[in-house]
């Protein structure tokens, strides 16, 4: 479908080789804000950043030309966004934006672009959401592919992205694909919006599920081996994962009985289903009234976060009609499993 030879890529290791050691002062002020990992897209930030500087006699300008000059992700909010927003999109969006502000601070140490460009807030955060959200990550590199990256992302894909031996990249239909339809790829875990939003900016009202949004049960998920993609509400079914009733179950044993917990503890992690079953059915009550507790406080929390967005000006907060239609997808989600949780008594 696409094929963009290995000159045109915009790369980390692309960026190491070419700048050197003049990346050395900013990775480590990178390391130092405890995001050392990020410092492969850092390298395609500073990237970008050198590309913009060369204007009309960069090869990549046109496609630097072509791009959005507005996102809608969450290093591109405001506090005001955040403080409409449940906690745990509202955590993943901070992130992004400390993110950006920590490439803001590090780039600070690169000498060999322009005082101009260092010091001009909005080119960086443009800069950043830029190598955000174009780029992808390949054996623990970031890659730019441009072209390839107008495919937008779906649930169901039409198209995988792969890249060679000599570093070439090469956009291949993963099915027959009838005339008109899209070119979707996928950009993150399809069962989930809220990273994906939180990076990209959009929704993805594709998404069969969402987080549970427990996020005061952080501690007893990592016990128990799971993570923020097991811990699932479904959008259509209302059901709930198998995950989120064991690490409620294990939280409410931890309060009232510690042996207890421990014994479900090891069925859980020891694959023992008869007795983690066993569990399940005689402290069913209980698990079900504290999902219902977490839910109908989610409900209304999002009742309130909304009608804050909608106070909001438009024409100052333009990302209002994107956190609205996040919260709507998880209120219609929670209004499902709700009423499966009435039904059960």
């Amino acid at each position: 479908v696409v094929y963009v030879p290995s000159e045109m890529l915009i790369s980390s290791f692309g960026a190491a080789q070419e700048f050197g050691q003049g990346l050395q002062m900013a990775e480590q002020k990178l390391a130092e804000a405890g995001i050392g990992y990020q410092v492969p897209l850092f390298r395609v930030f500073v990237k970008i950043l050198a590309e913009y500087e060369k204007g009309d006699e960069s090869p990549f300008f046109k496609w630097l030309d072509a791009l959005p000059r507005q996102f809608y992700n969450g290093a591109s909010m405001t506090y005001a966004c955040f403080d409409a927003l449940l906690p745990y999109v509202a955590w993943l969006s901070m992130t992004e934006r400390t993110n950006s502000v920590n490439f803001q601070k590090a780039i600070q140490n690169v000498f060999f672009l322009s005082e101009d460009t260092t010091s001009d807030k909005d080119l960086l955060k443009w800069a950043y959401c830029v190598a955000v959200s174009r780029s992808v990550e390949f054996n623990g590199e970031r890659i730019i592919a441009p072209m390839a990256d107008y495919f937008n992302h779906g649930t169901e894909t039409e198209v995988e992205v792969n890249f060679d031996e000599g570093g070439n990249c090469m956009a291949y239909a993963s099915k027959d694909i009838p005339a008109g339809s899209p070119l979707r790829m996928s950009l993150g875990d399809p069962t989930n919006p809220s990273p994906l939003f939180a990076t990209y900016g959009f929704l993805d009202e594709s998404s069969p599920a969402t987080f549970c949004k427990m996020m005061d049960k952080q501690d007893e998920m990592q016990a128990l081996g799971y993570d923020f993609s097991n811990l699932l509400f479904y959008k259509e079914t209302g059901d709930i994962s198998p995950e989120v009733y064991d690490v409620v179950l294990y939280s409410l044993l931890g309060n009232a009985d510690p042996n207890l917990q421990q014994t479900f503890y090891q069925a859980v992690v020891s694959g023992d289903e008869a007795t983690k079953n066993q569990y399940h059915q005689q402290y069913f009550q209980y698990t079900l009234d504290e999902l219902k507790n977490h839910v109908n406080k989610t409900l209304r929390e999002l009742e309130e976060l909304s009608n804050k967005a909608r106070s909001y000006d438009p024409r100052t907060h333009p990302r209002v009609p994107v956190i609205l239609k996040h919260n709507e997808f998880v209120n219609e989600t929670f209004l499902r499993v709700k009423a499966n949780l009435d039904a059960m008594g």
